[in-house]
């Protein structure tokens, strides 16, 4: 199954496509990764286009799987042309328990794009998707983690209406500072039948 999302475009800012990734986006996945303050924040770094295509090897698996759904960000023009190149990426990743209404979200802008409310809307868009009625992932839950020191993660939050939920302990090397463990809760998720 493809899902592909749709966000409206603002007065500021154009549409919204969010879509699997694809195996001709490897050179915007490696420049993306060559911006040092992407990389500061980013557990996996890719150099090389090969890093690139196990990357989105691995995403296309999880889709296949159930369990981790990751979506290129492309922005669209006034005249509804796609932009030939992501601008970002958003995912929703579940634990190894399929019994566990819970997941975790993540999302990353590259540098050029910056600034423009591209992850607020990007982040909304699959929240709105990962808690209503589809049925790959019953969620009733998303946690999004972020470095303490992250101020623009911990606005996108916010604005999603993930609430802070806890501050948690540094975990070398992986985690290297404190973390901020927000929350997005969803009590009235009802899975219905997606094809």
């Amino acid at each position: 199954m493809t899902v592909v999302l749709s966000v409206e475009p603002t007065v500021s800012a154009p549409a919204l496509r969010l879509r699997p990734w694809r195996g001709e986006d490897t050179v915007a996945l490696v420049a993306a990764h060559r911006d040092p303050l992407l990389r500061r924040w980013l557990t996996t770094s890719l150099v090389s286009e090969a890093d690139a295509r196990r990357w989105i090897d691995d995403q296309n698996d999880g889709w296949t799987a159930g369990v981790r759904f990751s979506f290129a960000i492309l922005e669209r023009s006034s005249g509804e042309r796609e932009a030939d190149q992501p601008v970002g990426h958003v995912v929703v990743k579940g634990g190894v328990d399929p019994t566990d209404a819970s997941a975790e979200v993540g999302y990353w802008i590259s540098a050029e794009a910056r600034g423009r409310g591209i992850a607020p809307r990007a982040l909304e868009a699959v929240s709105a998707w990962a808690l209503g009625p589809q049925c790959m992932m019953p969620l009733a839950r998303l946690d999004l983690l972020h470095a303490v020191d992250n101020r623009a993660s911990c606005r996108v939050a916010e604005k999603c209406r993930y609430g802070l939920h806890s501050v948690l302990s540094a975990q070398p090397p992986a985690f290297p500072s404190e973390g901020h463990l927000h929350v997005r809760t969803n009590t009235a998720a009802e899975c219905v039948s997606v094809e």
